[in-house]
C-alpha cells in the first residue's frame, strides 16, 4: 500500500450502506453478506478478498490465525463488538495489527430492553399474555387476572443497578423517569458521581435495600460470580432480579436455588449460562421468571452505531491519527519497545 493508494477494507459485519459509501473517498470498500455462523473468515470462500484486504471489519466472523495467514496485507482490524471476542488478539499483536472495537454500540437499546424486561417481570406482562392466549378470561374468571397478576408499581420504589457504566447509566435515566430512587454499585465511581440522580453505595446495600436489582457490570475475572448465595440471600422477599448483561455475573447454582425456593418475587433474564437455552432448562419451568432469547442488542440502531464507530476508526487509522478503543494497544506498544 502506498500513500496514493486507497486501502482495501473488507466488511463482513452487518453494516450501514450509507456509511460504507461515505468511506469511498479514501478506501476501496468491499462488503460481503454477513454470516451468523461465527466461524473463521478463512472458511467463507473469500480467498481473493482476504488476500487483498488491508483492513477487515467483522462482527461474528472469527479473525483467527487462519484468517491472518490468508490476509498477508492486513494492517488493521475493527471488531464490531465491545470486547473483541471474535478476534485472536495475540496473533494480531504478533503481526503488529491494531484491533479497534466499538464500545457502547448497543448501550441505548440494551438499556431499553433491560427496562422492558424489568417492567415485564415486575408487572407480569408476558405471563398475563400467555394466560390470555391460553383461552382464559371469560365470565367465569373475569376477575382472576386482578389477583393472579397483581404486583408492585415502580414509582417510589428503589432500583439497584450493578455497574454504572454505559448501560447502567442509561437504565438509571429510565428509572428516574418512572419516579424510582436509584442506588448504584460500582467500585470505580465516587459516591456523588451521579449527583442527585443516584447514590453510589456498597454491593451489600444495593442487594438488601432494592425492590429491583438489575445487572450491568462487565464480565471479567474480578466480576465472574460476583453475585453468589450470600448476596442473593440479602434480597428482600418481594424483590425482583433482572439480568440482561452477562449470565456469569451471578453464580448459577446459587441463582437456581433462590428461584426454586421462591426466595424472591421473580426474575427476568436475557442472558444464560448456556446459549441457546436448552429445551430441558429448569428456568423454563418457573412461572415467576420472564425469559427473552438474548435480544438486547437486536436493533438496526446498533448496526448504524457500530458502522459509524468503525468508519471513525478506519479514518483515524488511515490518517495516522490515534484510534480510539484499540483492544491490543498495550501489547503493540510492548512489542515496539522490546
Amino acid at each position: 500500500m502506498t500513500t496514493s493508494d486507497k486501502p482495501t477494507v473488507l466488511v463482513t459485519a452487518s453494516f450501514d450502506a450509507d456509511v460504507a459509501a461515505s468511506l469511498g473517498d479514501v478506501f476501496t470498500v468491499r462488503t460481503v453478506d454477513p454470516s451468523t455462523d461465527g466461524t473463521s473468515l478463512a472458511d467463507r470462500g473469500l480467498g481473493t478478498e482476504l488476500a487483498e484486504a488491508d483492513a477487515i471489519v467483522a462482527e461474528l466472523d472469527l479473525v483467527d490465525a487462519a484468517t491472518l495467514a490468508a490476509a498477508p496485507q492486513l494492517r488493521f482490524v475493527v471488531s464490531c463488538r465491545a470486547a473483541p471476542v471474535n478476534v485472536d488478539l495475540a496473533a494480531c499483536s504478533a503481526r503488529g495489527i491494531p484491533v479497534a472495537t466499538t464500545p457502547g454500540r448497543n448501550a441505548e437499546v440494551t438499556a431499553d430492553l433491560s427496562f422492558a424486561l424489568l417492567l415485564d417481570t415486575v408487572r407480569h406482562v408476558s405471563a398475563a399474555e400467555r394466560w390470555l392466549r391460553d383461552g382464559h378470561w371469560s365470565e367465569e374468571d373475569v376477575f382472576e387476572p386482578y389477583e393472579r397478576f397483581r404486583s408492585i408499581g415502580l414509582g417510589g420504589r428503589t432500583l439497584g443497578i450493578l455497574g454504572g457504566g454505559a448501560v447502567g447509566a442509561r437504565v438509571l435515566r429510565r428509572a428516574r423517569g418512572f419516579g424510582m430512587t436509584v442506588k448504584v454499585y460500582d467500585p470505580f465511581l465516587p459516591a456523588d458521581h451521579f449527583g442527585s440522580e443516584a447514590t453510589v453505595v456498597s454491593l451489600e446495600e444495593v442487594m438488601s435495600t432494592s425492590d429491583v436489582v438489575t445487572v450491568h457490570v462487565p464480565l471479567m475475572p474480578e466480576t465472574e460470580g460476583l453475585i453468589g448465595a450470600a448476596e442473593l440471600a440479602m434480597m428482600q422477599p418481594h424483590a425482583f432480579l433482572v439480568n440482561a448483561g452477562r449470565a456469569a455475573i451471578i453464580q448459577e447454582e446459587a441463582l437456581m436455588d433462590t428461584l426454586r425456593e421462591r426466595r424472591i418475587a421473580g426474575a427476568g433474564f436475557d442472558v444464560y449460562y448456556q446459549e441457546p437455552l436448552p429445551a430441558e432448562s429448569e428456568l423454563r419451568t418457573f412461572e415467576n421468571v420472564t425469559l427473552t432469547p438474548h435480544i438486547a442488542g437486536a436493533s438496526d440502531d446498533v448496526v448504524a452505531e457500530h458502522s459509524r464507530m468503525a468508519a471513525e476508526a478506519l479514518r483515524a487509522w488511515r490518517a495516522g491519527e490515534p484510534v480510539r478503543a484499540v483492544a491490543n494497544q498495550r501489547d503493540l506498544v510492548a512489542s515496539v519497545s522490546s
